[in-house]
């Protein structure tokens, strides 16, 4: 059997990524790859780094994808189903719009996979698979096996990407995560997520978890698994990571190089209104100069367009970063994906302006009518930021601040400066 594994990206988010200078490969069909039989013949296309031969032979075509490529990935499945392919969708997009997708797939995957993915290519090699399957509840990582590190194709600034952990606890009102995960936390057993990590050839990994501090001692206790190894690592965190002495120790010692910390904003009553409470403005100094102490550089993931922001938010936001000294951070425009309650509330407010999924892209349209500013001004702030926080005035001022990564973290500044530059 010949199956096709399919990361997609529309040409759109392709170009919109490119400004991100650094992008990091998701690792979901790897990882799917590995849950299927050995006597599959299975190719993986990255859609951000190679295309789509429709000429070949598949038996079973499997689509992932984001809400932004949502209609590219549907073309991409009605080319192979007239040619009498099945076609498998899943991900994010399908798990939030499951009715949706079904109309463009032979069969859909709602929710996560470990169980029904199996049981799927049994029924299909049986010819008796069914239309869609249902993940009723998050399954447990316990012995899932090693991604097919053959099926990364792309040339990144990692040499790995893993997961220790999947879900989080909290329940933002703009994110996908808490809706796909029902807001529970999995972790892989220590000693098999060591063992991954070990796996890797190179010395830069990945870890691909939505929160890797949401329980502390899960990870403190998977850094003293790790630190042997000598790589260096990068991870999503929350604030609570940065008021944990004995944390960032054990993450510093075992090769953390960077957190990116979702501070959302710097407005208090925003993150009371994204239903981010947990996340305490006042403490945001403290918390990154904490992080930077230990030699740990910060990357912000800043979102501009709340109910309670002004005009005023975009240099206020940036006056914060630069003199909390943050070595590099990631702006988006406030985005409702299907399914969320962000969507859902604005929705039934009658303020969502299209459902061209293509413009969810976070980075280059606005989706809905903010409350305190136009469309044009928000896009035109965030546009704003991102130049002034790579202006070589910012760059020079933040990355005074603090040595943490310095680096690398004045190289890669100097490379998303050069970028804005020739891309006005």
């Amino acid at each position: 059997m010949n199956l096709l594994l399919i990361t997609a990206s529309s040409d759109e988010i392709r170009n919109i990524r490119k400004s991100r200078v650094i992008g990091f490969q998701q690792c979901t069909m790897p990882y799917l790859a590995a849950l299927t039989p050995p006597n599959w013949n299975i190719e993986h296309v990255d859609e951000e780094v190679e295309r789509v031969n429709f000429n070949k032979h598949y038996d079973l075509v499997a689509i992932t994808f984001h809400t932004p490529s949502a209609n590219h990935a549907y073309n991409i499945a009605t080319r192979f189903r007239e040619k009498g392919v099945v076609v498998a969708m899943g991900g994010p997009h399908v798990t939030l719009m499951p009715q949706e997708a079904e109309k463009y797939a032979d069969v859909i995957f709602v929710g996560e996979s470990e169980i029904t993915w199996p049981q799927f290519i049994y029924e299909f090699e049986k010819k008796q698979y069914k239309r869609k399957y249902i993940c009723t509840y998050p399954p447990e990582l316990d012995g899932i096996p090693m991604s097919r590190k053959d099926l990364f194709h792309r040339k990144d600034h990692s040499n790995g990407i893993m997961f220790a952990t999947r879900g989080c606890p909290n329940k933002c009102e703009f994110c996908t995560i808490s809706v796909m995960y029902k807001n529970k936390l999995r972790k892989r057993p220590i000693e098999e997520a060591a063992r991954e990590y070990a796996s890797f050839k190179g010395k830069v990994i990945i870890f691909w978890d939505d929160n890797i501090s949401a329980d502390l001692e899960y990870s403190k206790k998977l850094f003293k698994a790790i630190a042997p190894y000598k790589k260096w690592w990068s991870s999503q965190a929350s604030i609570n990571a940065g008021k944990d002495d004995e944390f960032l120790e054990l993450a510093a010692k075992s090769g953390c190089k960077q957190l990116f910390l979702g501070i959302e904003s710097i407005s208090q009553k925003s993150l009371n209104s994204a239903n981010k409470s947990f996340n305490k403005v006042d403490d945001f100094y403290k918390v990154i100069h904490k992080i930077h102490s230990y030699g740990i550089s910060v990357q912000a993931g800043v979102v501009f367009g709340f109910d309670q922001d002004t005009k005023n938010i975009f240099k206020d936001t940036l006056d914060f970063l630069e003199n909390a000294g943050v070595q590099n951070a990631t702006f988006n425009i406030l985005t409702p994906y299907p399914g969320t309650p962000l969507f859902n509330r604005l929705e039934a407010e009658n303020r969502i302006l299209t459902y061209d999924w293509s413009k969810y892209n976070s980075r280059k349209d606005v989706v809905y009518i903010p409350k305190n500013m136009s469309s044009e001004e928000l896009l035109e702030g965030f546009i704003w930021a991102n130049k002034r926080f790579y202006s070589l005035k910012s760059i020079s001022k933040r990355l005074s601040k603090s040595t943490a990564g310095l680096y690398w973290t004045l190289p890669l500044n100097l490379m998303y400066h050069y970028y804005l530059k020739l891309h006005k």
